[in-house]
């Protein structure tokens, strides 16, 4: 019994640091009505694709039968998890720089032609602004499963680095051999290789990411490949390549936050660090 006693404490502790990071603060309706009226401008400007979906609805078929289930899933997951524990000061940064990271990664796929969109835009520009809700999305992801982890010891972390980010890099040297000597390739070949060995010090912070980058990444992936809204050269619903991809893009991202962290201290000192980079730090230490 009383070893049982002295385990409540960290189990009570645990439920209760997840609640407090799942909470809504002003910052999470904010960020919400930007989701909506994004949404909203996508549908606008790009009205003909929304015309074009519409026109698959047949009269004939029940309603529920054509809902597109798992687009509504991954738009719902995605609205609550930016609402959690929302706050602009932090969040901004890493919507700047998924959109910056997004654009460039399908600006290298589409142009390479690892994958096509159905509109042939290389890349399409509609598509660009899903990068940055995605990394919020997986933020407050990595943020969950840093309390739930907490009690697994840093070795386990240490094996999952050594093991899964080399075996990546195997995987995305055979994913992309067709275009090996393509300069954009070379060019994400070579930043995934620096990335592996800059960040070997902090190995909780980037498994974590790299597992909810991953995790999130496999239902869009699911949803884009089955609907045929993109196509890999590999005509795979999905690639294991392009899951895992999601959770190495969430890596790099994160080296962005720590990049512009280092920046912002060094050139404006007087400043807090609070304008959002400071996540980098929270898992650089793991803390």
């Amino acid at each position: 019994m009383a070893s049982i006693d002295r385990t409540k404490p960290k189990e009570s502790s645990t439920i209760t640091e997840l609640s407090a990071r799942m909470r809504w603060t002003n910052a999470s309706y904010y960020l919400l009505s930007g989701f909506f009226l994004l949404l909203f401008l996508i549908g606008y400007v790009w009205w003909p694709l929304v015309e074009e979906y519409l026109s698959y609805f047949r009269p004939d078929i029940p309603l529920w039968r054509q809902i597109d289930w798992l687009l509504i899933g991954n738009f719902l997951f995605m609205s609550l998890m930016i609402m959690t524990g929302a706050n602009l000061r932090h969040d901004l940064p890493i919507l700047a720089i998924g959109l910056v990271g997004g654009l460039a990664i399908e600006g290298w796929g589409t142009q390479t032609e690892l994958w096509t969109y159905y509109t042939n835009e290389r890349p399409p520009l509609w598509i660009i602004p899903a990068w940055p809700i995605a990394s919020l999305s997986i933020d407050r992801l990595y943020r969950l499963l840093r309390v739930a982890s907490r009690q697994v010891p840093e070795k386990w972390f240490s094996r999952a680095y050594w093991i899964g980010l080399p075996a990546f890099y195997i995987l995305m040297w055979a994913f992309t051999w067709p275009t090996r000597i393509k300069s954009l390739t070379v060019l994400a070949l070579i930043m995934v290789g620096l990335l592996t060995v800059a960040l070997r010090d902090r190995q909780r912070g980037a498994v974590l990411t790299f597992a909810a980058g991953a995790g999130l990444g496999y239902f869009l992936e699911l949803w884009g490949t089955t609907r045929q809204c993109w196509t890999y050269y590999t005509l795979e619903t999905p690639p294991v390549f392009a899951v895992l991809a999601h959770g190495m893009a969430a890596v790099a991202f994160w080296w962005g936050l720590q990049l512009l962290h280092k920046l912002w201290t060094r050139f404006f000192p007087g400043c807090p660090a609070g304008i959002g980079v400071k996540i980098a730090d929270d898992r650089a230490s793991g803390e």
